[in-house]
């Protein structure tokens, strides 16, 4: 095929689309079911609509071609995990004897057993189900989901093009399952799941799918030779089946590197690339395998992970080049726009102007098919189109919201010094122990307490007027009264506010950041039911005045205990965010960090001896290629240093993480230097105290003991068994114990029975230590 016919038979495509809806209404489905006020059937009937308004809404944009299967209740990987007969043993009776609660327990948990772990999906802030798998795991297929789906698209009289989870990637994301050996590698188990895939993919075309697309991001990190074997096999083996769809092998996140010829040359008929910003190597690289003939190319231009509007006349320069290397040239987003907003049409209080250069999922959308219409038809019939792109890529490069004169030569004076605590951590460990006075094994939590419905609606009042000012915070007040004296009661070491006046954690400080915008409207999936709002960075950082001491003094004001100080640290407000794309990232940390310092400052010359400043998001933004980390790890930990090393050397500095694997980045955590670094370990079996004593970390931890992901409430037997098993990596004088994560999303009853258990399974431990 030339390049002129290869434009000509150009489609727009997406790999995935928002599941909640454009007022949640999946969310509030869902809790509704796990509250017993909305029925299984009424539940799977507002999924259904959502998928129907989801699709229609893609094809009438223009999308010549719909995904399908991308729907998920909570996950999509937990989708594979079903489709595929994964289930663990401990979930099987669930799942048997009801289909909808079975899944809901492998996700959440029950009070009899524990959920799938759960982790962060490559290196955004999506949290996937970490398939369990053994020696002894038996596959079996069941497509009826996927199978539904693509019936439902057919009978709206659409092209629909089945999404999957590939089988590497799938087996790539699994971990050992309970009581298999830690060396054990699911990837063997690939000969025994590629029948399954058959099977899923025969049924697919079997209900009218032409093509079905295999996820595979997980070819986008370094592999081994071994796996890319693998990767090789499978696609050999699918490719050559005779009863199945034509197979397009999607990658995104990152360049394809080495797996790019071993797909080049596989028996598949199309393959998805990243041509954005983050995987421009792919273009290159394709070229040097001598592109894709008698493939089709699907050329992800348009970044499905960030907020800001597509450079049309760069794509199209981009597209234009890709023509001669394939047969096919079709137009798509670089990922699924599960990870963006849905419509930016809902913001009404965003700058006019502001707002031309932000996109959302919708107009990402119109993008994709701005696009392959020029490219089909040629930039004469997008003019308009073009000029109106042009305009507003001009008037965000030009306006004065992104550049603070004052902001940016603060960051180029900042020396090696500011990232430098006084005194080495020895000499500050022993001037915080005289000056806390606290226990072997100290308690505390990680930073927020229930965020109640009463507190929500106080909220909403205030912004509807309903009530003042003075009347919010009189109700902020009674709340951290409430929380404080619960901890007190209960025996906690270390308090907490429970932060009862933050909306999310990201959220509540870029409100009061110059640089940043608010959304409304503008949730993302993060796990399950969860949404969040990411503030949007969008110009130079600074902060006009302290943003949390004055309600960490008032919680300080009610007690002897000390009270932590709670900030969000300079990588997870970036990560977090729609972070700017026209300067380097270590540029707008550095800039954020310069901020926190500041309020770290005040809240010390408040009072406040323990401070806290959160970066769970320190290893999601770890590049997911090896050669990329050494320079990220090097702004990220400088500019966590620079919030936090202007303190006396007996003010505690702490830090948090969660949900995440923290192998790779022990030595990153130790050049933090924080005094105190809490962890996510509860469902990893404390496989990260594990990983701090194999590194010789030689600060203090707490390794959490309470999983706050799942409803259930763990004994204090089980967090005392947790502790002891702690305690074989990590000395008592070291050792802290406290939840997983924040307390927000849970209710107040199994908050209060958890952290009772938590501070008696302490206590418990404590006197079982040798006396000193």
């Amino acid at each position: 095929m030339t390049p002129k016919s290869a434009a000509a038979a150009a489609r727009a495509t997406v790999y995935g689309y928002p599941r909640q809806g454009p007022n949640r209404e999946l969310k509030k489905a869902i809790e509704g079911y796990w509250k017993g006020r909305v029925t299984a059937d009424a539940l799977h009937a507002t999924a259904a609509e959502l998928r129907r308004s989801n699709r229609q809404q893609l094809a009438d944009a223009g999308i010549h071609e719909v995904p399908t299967g991308d729907f998920s209740y909570y996950d999509h990987v937990l989708d594979t995990t079903v489709m595929v007969g994964a289930v663990p043993e401990r979930h099987r009776a669930a799942v048997d004897a009801d289909a909808t609660d079975g899944y809901f327990a492998m996700a959440r948990g029950t009070q009899e057993v524990a959920p799938l772990e759960m982790t962060k999906w490559f290196d955004t802030n999506y949290h996937y189900l970490v398939p369990e798998l053994g020696p002894g795991t038996v596959f079996t297929a069941d497509s009826t989901k996927q199978v539904t789906e693509l019936k439902e698209a057919l009978a709206q009289g659409l092209t629909a093009r089945p999404v999957l989870v590939g089988p590497v990637t799938y087996l790539l994301l699994a971990k050992p399952a309970p009581g298999v050996p830690a060396d054990f590698e699911p990837l063997t188990l690939l000969d025994r799941l590629l029948p399954v895939y058959a099977e899923v993919l025969a049924d697919l075309r079997a209900a009218g799918a032409d093509w079905v697309q295999l996820d595979e991001p997980a070819l986008v990190q370094d592999r081994t030779p071994a796996e890319l074997n693998a990767a090789e096999r499978a696609y050999r083996e699918l490719g050559a089946l005779s009863d199945r769809p034509k197979l397009l092998v999607a990658s995104y996140f990152d360049r394809l590197g080495d797996a790019l010829p071993v797909l080049a040359k596989a028996p598949v008929e199309g393959i998805a690339l990243d041509f954005t910003e983050a995987a421009a190597d792919n273009l290159e690289a394709l070229a040097a395998v001598g592109g894709l003939p008698g493939k089709r190319l699907v050329a992800g231009v348009v970044n499905g992970r960030n907020v800001w509007i597509n450079d049309l006349q760069k794509s199209l320069s981009t597209l234009g080049t890709l023509l001669g290397l394939a047969d096919r040239v079709d137009v798509a987003a670089s990922c699924s726009l599960l990870h963006v907003p849905l419509d930016t049409a809902a913001e009404k209080d965003i700058d006019p102007q502001i707002l031309r250069w932000l996109s959302f999922a919708r107009q990402k959308t119109a993008e994709v098919v701005t696009l392959a219409e020029g490219l089909v038809r040629g930039t004469d019939a997008i003019t308009g189109e073009l000029a109106a792109n042009r305009a507003a890529l001009a008037s965000r490069a030009g306006s004065p919201i992104t550049r603070d004169p004052a902001v940016r030569a603060r960051a180029e004076a900042v020396t090696h010094a500011d990232a430098r605590r006084s005194q080495p951590y020895a000499e500050r460990a022993a001037a915080q122990r005289a000056h806390l006075g606290l226990p072997l094994l100290p308690t505390t939590t990680i930073g927020s307490f229930p965020q109640t419905t009463e507190l929500r609606t106080a909220r909403a009042d205030l912004s509807a007027g309903r009530i003042d000012t003075a009347g919010y915070e009189e109700r902020i007040k009674t709340e951290i009264q409430e929380v404080i004296s619960f901890q007190e009661k209960t025996g906690i070491d270390v308090l907490v506010h429970g932060e009862p006046e933050r909306n999310d954690m990201v959220q509540y400080f870029a409100e009061q950041l110059t640089g940043y915008l608010a959304t409304q409207h503008g949730w993302v999936q993060s796990y399950g039911t969860r949404y969040v709002r990411p503030p949007i960075l969008a110009g130079d950082i600074s902060r006009p005045e302290p943003m949390t001491v004055r309600w960490t003094s008032y919680a300080q004001s009610l007690s002897d205990r000390p009270v932590k100080g709670m900030l969000t640290g300079p990588v997870t407000m970036l990560a977090w965010s729609f972070v700017r794309d026209d300067q380097p990232l270590g540029d707008t940390a550095r800039q954020v960090a310069l901020a926190l310092r500041d309020e770290v400052g005040d809240l010390e010359a408040a009072g406040t001896s323990v401070i806290q400043v959160d970066e769970p998001a320190l290893r999601e933004t770890l590049p997911l290629r090896a050669a990329d980390r050494a320079a990220y790890l090097a702004w990220a930990t400088e500019a966590f240093r620079i919030s936090t090393s202007g303190v006396r050397p007996d003010t505690q500095i702490h830090t948090h993480m969660c949900y995440a694997e923290f192998g790779d980045i022990v030595r990153a955590i130790d050049d933090l230097d924080a005094d105190v670094i809490s962890l996510e370990a509860a469902r990893s079996h404390m496989q990260v105290a594990r990983e701090l004593a194999a590194h010789g970390y030689p600060r203090e931890a707490g390794p959490g003991v309470y999983d706050i992901h799942s409803p259930r409430v763990p004994s204090a037997d089980e967090a005392a068994d947790l502790l002891r098993t702690g305690l074989k990596a990590i000395p008592a004088e070291r050792l802290w114990v406290n939840p997983d994560c924040g307390l927000k999303t849970r209710g107040w009853p199994e908050t209060r029975a958890s952290l009772e258990n938590l501070v008696t399974a302490a206590r418990t431990v404590r006197g079982e230590l040798p006396a000193s």
